[in-house]
């Protein structure tokens, strides 16, 4: 590998973190998401996670990693009062050109919101499709913890860490049982990989991403005063309509799930400082 991304996880002291955002791949990340977000975007990810957050017209809620603001937008259609923060620069500014003009887009670590924003100020928050590219953990959730109020809903949206984890799974096919099956090479232990953004016209650009187990993010959550009370599991929503192996092919996707999806409540009073108190363990 040439020229490999900086380390992520090597950090300065005390709230200083090494970047982790997609500035400098923003145009490519533009072009996979774009204006309404992915085909598994507009099927499977923005109904689910609309659905689990709850959101009510009037209500405040804040969109953590939002990129270019697809959620965002969304959520603003619904007349729910919509905060986006990123780190990348380059994508606030594509999320505000895009616009409606009543979003607040701020250029921001999520991972450290104090500067930014009051504390107890929103309904509810979102993380779609980004918490695997931010590390460490804990202090996202503490983040989110402090801007939420009390009872304040918190939504994640990640690829499923246990059956599509980055160049660690993979799809198989088993000839004699005439069966597709998911391949899992690793699962337990956390890791980070690096992703070739431009394979083809840039083959040395990358961007991490992270791989910690469930377990992780509940240790996680729990550490920064959060309840899970919703977890689900979403399959893709493609189907095979021709070939030898179509239903093979259609069985696998309905069993086999492409994403996680995570309600967790912010706990109030005692409950929520003796969660915090227990600590977690950082992934």
């Amino acid at each position: 590998m040439k020229n490999p991304p900086r380390d992520p996880r090597s950090q300065s002291p005390g709230k200083e973190f090494v970047s982790t955002d997609w500035g400098e791949v923003a145009d490519w990340y533009d072009q996979h998401v774009g204006e309404s977000g992915s085909v598994y975007h507009q099927q499977v990810i923005i109904p689910g996670a609309l659905r689990l957050l709850c959101a009510e017209a009037g209500e405040k809620v804040i969109d953590v990693a939002c990129g270019q603001g697809v959620f965002c937008r969304v959520l603003q259609s619904r007349g729910i009062h919509v905060t986006g923060v990123d780190a990348a620069a380059e994508l606030i500014q594509a999320a505000r050109q895009r616009g409606p003009e009543e979003i607040q887009y701020l250029v921001g670590d999520a991972r450290d919101l104090s500067n930014l924003l009051p504390a107890g100020q929103f309904d509810a928050a979102a993380c779609v499709l980004a918490i695997q590219n931010v590390h460490p953990l804990p202090p996202i959730f503490q983040s989110v913890a402090r801007v939420l109020k009390s009872g304040g809903r918190l939504v994640i949206v990640m690829m499923h860490p246990c059956f599509r984890g980055a160049k660690e799974t993979s799809w198989g096919w088993d000839e004699s049982a005439k069966v597709q099956y998911r391949r899992i090479d690793r699962y337990l232990l956390p890791r980070k990989t690096p992703i070739a953004t431009h394979p083809g016209s840039n083959p040395n650009q990358y961007t991490w991403t992270f791989h910690r187990p469930i377990g992780g993010y509940v240790k996680a959550l729990r550490g920064a005063g959060f309840l899970i009370d919703a977890m689900e599991e979403w399959p893709s929503h493609k189907q095979s309509d021709s070939g030898p192996r179509a239903a093979a092919e259609n069985a696998a996707r309905q069993e086999i799930p492409m994403f996680l999806a995570i309600r967790a409540i912010k706990m109030r009073g005692e409950r929520g400082r003796a969660a915090r108190d227990s600590g977690a363990v950082e992934q």
